[in-house]
């Protein structure tokens, strides 16, 4: 009834009317007001910090240091809320001012007058790598983590994943051919269209109430708890409606820095919200990469081996990064079948802004290194890099680095998206053509695949209540960043019980005093986690419905049908009852009543997965693995090196599409991110690690009017334990962007280009050689 329909997302109208409410919406009289003091240092230590001139101005209540306070961060506790004696970023958070008004904290912590001395600072993994390279953590061994991050001690590496796969040396003893390719490229930002921001309130009673712009608001009551010992139970967090997050709202940052400022001054309610340059530099970002891939291959192009290397630029802190690079180390070939993987995935700290989830976390970044290496193999062996992917495309029956034997039902068909992309793009006509003297045409593809590391207790929680007129209520713990998973939820509900779907109504926001839990809006799980959740409530809902009625119409449960507003006999459905006539309880014409409200009730959790192995990376990371093949046409000016982005293709396996506009969307979306990040987006640095372009005058992601024709299709090969066989894509159409793209280009310019952002001046730099410094 509502699986595969194109359903308008519930929460549309109110957006598109501006009816939608978001954090920073919510004003109230008396609300007071934070400023952020950040330092204009990217390595230095805090010799003295003076507030006495922000104090004296008028409506000035408190200004905030990080005296006293814990160290924060969920996979190692190794980041101050607010510096103390070292800054360790350009835009580090030194003093939070809290004042009636915002133009009132501005003033005043314009004022606050903090001493510094410089130190030197680390500007790339490389080279906070190497012998004699300043310590930003002194004391890493003191520091608390979890019992899966191995950080190294007197090294600026916080945490290092190793896959061990197969015998390596064989592997290459194997090859007929080796090719290693090395790749760069530096952090940058999400870009959401509302910046991160907070509000938090202490009551009298020690209740504390913070809303916010977030992808997780059970984490930021657990954490919380974890730093500040606060009571779980007297922490409420709210969230509406999420103004984009790309997983730059998954850390809790200024959620703290709202709290810490509500407790300055008495519990009263203070607001912080991001400017948009700190909200590119002060909050975390996105990360990243130098790596190094070597495949070992015979010379008809199959793959013996690959060894791997990841440097991924943590930043600062460790924060979520430690995740993200476990997550490309997972997945560290790509969909490929290789028996023997050699992989050190490495989270390194630097004094870069520190960084966190991106959207396809990990994935868009390993494979623009893999991807590389695979189209440098195949001009190597002269061979046509579709057939070389095509021929390595990793299938059930194979097993992942990690060691997890793969499904028809856990895997997709990678192969299925390489042969509909090799359609669509009409592959074997040409790849590359000379249009005149000045322009060339080019194509490049990718593939990509990804399942979500996540925690191997994740869950979801989904609650079902009926309104008088038979409707339903679905409460769900997942956030609306702006996926429409909530309006998908409805469709699966309305499904099950077989209703309209526009009867089933969905709670936008989130409430974690009401809400059932969701783990975190993250990793393309809410599909499948609060779908499996709601599947259960229903069920739940229907069996109830049933015994109310059987007790009515005097029949077993077993004989009846629940749909279309009806609960009926499934041999006679002209014996039936209305929903909404036992939703609260059957009452009969003497007045006795039986049943009473009905509520369903559903939950999931995640099964069988496992840690990873510390020495092997063995263990099985996530549920699934999703996969996509794609491509980039684009038309190259040789003279200028300027070139536009013709046409992006994207073939995902979507296991069961359930909302096609929606999934279409959700891909097309993706593919503008991953082509944006690809061609102009990185932060530029000058030689003491301060971000030179954080506003968007200079940070210039892709605008209306210079995308491309994006082409999407998607292959369906149903998961059996996924709600109606859907598989997670929210990501899929990023993954392969940056690589494909790259591919097209270097095939255009005839130098590899291995660096991104793919600006004019980089191909033009690379075509010359060292011979010409930088424009």
């Amino acid at each position: 009834m509502a699986i595969g329909k194109s359903i308008i997302r519930k929460e549309a109208w109110d957006k598109v009317t501006g009816r939608a409410k978001y954090t920073n919406d919510f004003k109230e009289q008396g609300m007071l007001h934070a400023a952020l003091v950040t330092s204009p240092y990217a390595h230095a230590r805090i010799l003295s910090l003076d507030a006495r001139r922000a104090l004296a101005v008028h409506g000035v209540h408190a200004v905030v240091t990080g005296e006293g306070l814990p160290l924060t961060g969920e996979d190692m506790r190794d980041r101050p809320p607010i510096a103390v004696d070292k800054v360790r970023y350009y835009g580090e958070v030194v003093a939070v001012v809290v004042a009636d008004t915002l133009a009132q904290a501005e003033q005043a912590a314009r004022l606050v007058r903090v001493v510094y001395e410089p130190l030197p600072a680390v500007g790339s993994p490389r080279e906070a790598l190497k012998e004699g390279a300043p310590l930003l953590h002194e004391h890493l061994d003191r520091y608390e983590k979890n019992k899966t991050t191995h950080p190294e001690p007197g090294t600026n590496v916080a945490h290092r994943t190793k896959i061990r796969k197969g015998n390596i040396e064989q592997g290459f003893a194997e090859s007929d051919v080796i090719v290693e390719t090395s790749v760069s490229f530096a952090p940058s930002d999400h870009i959401a269209m509302e910046t991160r921001c907070a509000t938090a309130e202490i009551w009298p009673d020690g209740t504390i109430h913070i809303s916010a712009s977030s992808q997780s608001p059970f984490m930021i009551k657990k954490l919380l708890h974890t730093y500040f010992g606060e009571e779980t139970g007297k922490v409420i967090v709210h969230t509406p409606l999420v103004g984009g997050a790309y997983g730059g709202k998954a850390p809790v940052q200024l959620e703290l820095l709202a709290y810490l400022a509500s407790k300055a001054v008495g519990g009263r309610k203070v607001s912080v919200w991001n400017s948009r340059e700190h909200d590119m530099v002060t909050s975390p970002v996105h990360i990243g990469l130098e790596a190094t891939v070597k495949i070992g291959a015979t010379k008809e192009g199959l793959f013996k081996a690959m060894e791997i290397l990841f440097l991924f630029d943590g930043g600062a802190y460790s924060d979520k990064a430690i995740d993200v690079s476990r997550a490309a180390a997972v997945d560290c070939t790509g969909p490929y079948h290789v028996e023997n993987v050699f992989c050190d995935s490495l989270c390194v700290y630097t004094n870069r802004p520190y960084a966190t989830p991106f959207r396809s976390f990990g994935h868009c970044e390993q494979a623009f290194a893999v991807e590389r290496a695979i189209d440098e193999l195949a001009r190597t062996l002269q061979l046509d890099p579709w057939d070389v992917r095509r021929k390595n495309a990793i299938r059930p029956g194979h097993t992942t680095p990690t060691q997890v034997r793969l499904t028809k039902s856990n895997v997709g068909n990678i192969s299925a998206c390489l042969d509909r992309l090799r359609e669509l793009m009409r592959w074997d006509e040409w790849q590359r053509v000379e249009v005149d003297a000045y322009t060339v045409r080019a194509k490049g593809i990718s593939s990509g695949w990804k399942t979500s590391t996540i925690d191997t207790d994740a869950s979801s929680g989904v609650i079902l209540t009926f309104n008088s007129d038979g409707s339903v209520n679905v409460i769900s713990g997942v956030v609306e960043i702006g996926t429409g998973t909530k309006t998908v939820l409805a469709q699966i509900v309305a499904e099950r019980l077989k209703m309209d779907v526009d009867c089933v109504h969905v709670k936008m926001d989130i409430d974690t005093q009401t809400t059932p839990e969701h783990w975190k809006t993250v990793a393309s799980r809410g599909t499948f986690m609060a779908g499996r959740a709601a599947l259960a409530a229903a069920d739940d809902a229907i069996r109830q419905l049933k015994d109310i009625a059987a007790c009515v119409l005097r029949a077993s449960p077993d004989d009846l049908e629940v749909g279309f507003g009806r609960v009926f006999l499934r041999d006679d459905p002209a014996i039936f009852l209305l929903i909404k006539d036992i939703a609260y309880g059957y009452k009969f014409p003497n007045g006795n009543a039986i049943g009473g409200q009905v509520i369903g009730r559903g939950h999931y959790i995640l099964r069988h997965l496992t840690p990873l192995d510390p020495e092997t990376g063995a263990g099985k990371p996530g549920p699934e693995w999703g996969v996509c093949a794609e491509g980039v046409e684009i038309e190259f000016n040789r003279r200028d090196y300027t070139y536009r982005i013709v046409k992006a293709y994207a073939v995902i396996d979507a296991g069961k599409v359930l909302n096609p506009k929606a999934a279409l969307g959700q891909a097309m979306g993706a593919m503008s991110m991953g082509l944006s990040f690809a061609s102009r987006e990185g932060f530029l640095f000058d030689n003491e690690q301060r971000v030179l372009n954080p506003q968007l005058r200079t940070y210039r992601p892709i605008r209306f009017g210079e995308h491309p024709e994006y082409i999407v299709e998607f292959v369906e090969t149903p998961q059996i334990d996924a709600p109606y066989g859907a598989r997670g894509i929210g990501e899929h159409g990023l993954i392969g962007m940056p690589a494909a793209l790259a591919n097209a280009l270097s095939l255009a310019a005839g130098v590899p280009l291995n660096e991104l952002p793919l600006v004019p001046e980089l191909i033009w730099r690379t075509q010359k050689g060292d011979s010409y410094g930088s424009v």
